[in-house]
């Protein structure tokens, strides 16, 4: 299926454009979370999630109010709030970590927190439960940076053998472009740092570093034929050739998700608008960031590989042995 018909963009000459839209989001992103902190899962700051289901509308003071003689700090202490679809009239109580509570201590609150419901006459049905203590949290932070890094690693390592440490640095660059843009929008839409969104962020990382390793295929393609021209041009051209296949992947790609965000559920919710900002920033990522960066790199000159002997001396030798054998 083919969607252009011999575009010739010239994406090249809006890079900085490009790069200054990037640095904006990405320092509003960090304005925000140095600001509001970044919301963390369960599963990194530790503590207790119930999920409770309501024959009612929730109120949510009363709720708050339950929890006062039940759990240390009081109902303050705890973030309430609408869970899933309002018709189903469920809520997510959240108990931070308190202390040095672990193991049991964490299942007493979560049964606290349900006992208290129903000493108010509440009368909640329990629809699910999640519990991490201290230790598996911090555990879980380090795991999940440790991943990203190893990660952002083996992609260097891998394009800078297949390619050139110009390819590779790219790869990174807008990598690393694409998970800071997609943690400022997670910062900005307050969505919480979750299991399943480091799974996202991998995820995005392994799209991301794909679309550019095919424009970067073709990028070396051309530097064979058109090897006496720019940087610039050449890896235009490559860009404009496979700018068919990258909406075409894209497009796909973000059917499947806007899927999974709209009817998904909330369990998946953060994944899935994860995932819509990865996609959308890598496929921005691969043409503009990563191309730019290649061409930065290289600077003004041309893209040569290394040619054989030129034919014209051999030329030359040739007549000067005739010339010999005539005399």
């Amino acid at each position: 299926m083919q969607i252009f018909h011999n575009p010739s963009y010239n994406f090249v000459r809006w890079r900085w454009h490009a790069l200054a839209f990037s640095w904006v989001i990405i320092l509003a992103g960090l304005a925000t979370v140095w600001v509001k902190g970044i919301p963390l899962g369960v599963e990194f700051s530790g503590g207790t999630i119930v999920i409770v289901q309501f024959q009612q509308a929730p109120d949510m003071p009363k709720i708050r109010s339950s929890l006062d003689p039940v759990i240390p700090g009081g109902g303050q202490n705890a973030q309430i709030q609408s869970y899933g679809d309002p018709l189903q009239r469920q809520v997510m109580i959240r108990v931070p970590q308190v202390g040095e509570e672990a193991g049991g201590g964490l299942s007493r609150t979560a049964d606290a927190v349900v006992e208290g419901l129903r000493t108010a006459g509440l009368n909640p049905n329990v629809v699910g439960r999640e519990i991490v203590g201290p230790v598996v949290g911090r555990d879980l932070t380090r795991r999940g940076i440790l991943a990203t890094v190893f990660a952002l690693a083996g992609i260097l390592v891998y394009v800078a053998i297949r390619f050139q440490l110009s390819f590779a640095v790219g790869a990174v660059v807008a990598t690393v472009h694409d998970i800071l843009v997609t943690m400022a929008f997670l910062a900005f839409f307050r969505y919480d740092l979750s299991l399943n969104v480091i799974a996202a962020i991998l995820t995005i990382t392994g799209y991301s570093v794909n679309d550019t390793i095919v424009i970067f295929d073709r990028v070396r393609e051309n530097m064979r034929s058109h090897r006496r021209d720019a940087v610039d041009t050449i890896v235009n051209i490559a860009v404009n050739q496979t700018l068919g296949r990258t909406v075409l992947t894209a497009g796909t790609t973000l059917l499947s998700v806007l899927a999974l965000y709209l009817f998904g559920g909330e369990v998946l919710k953060g994944f899935a608008f994860t995932m819509l900002v990865g996609v959308i920033t890598g496929t921005y990522s691969s043409v503009f960031i990563a191309a730019a960066i290649v061409t930065l790199w290289r600077g003004k000159g041309r893209m040569k590989l290394a040619a054989g002997p030129a034919p014209a001396p051999a030329r030359a030798s040739n007549k000067k042995d005739r010339k010999t054998k005539a005399s």
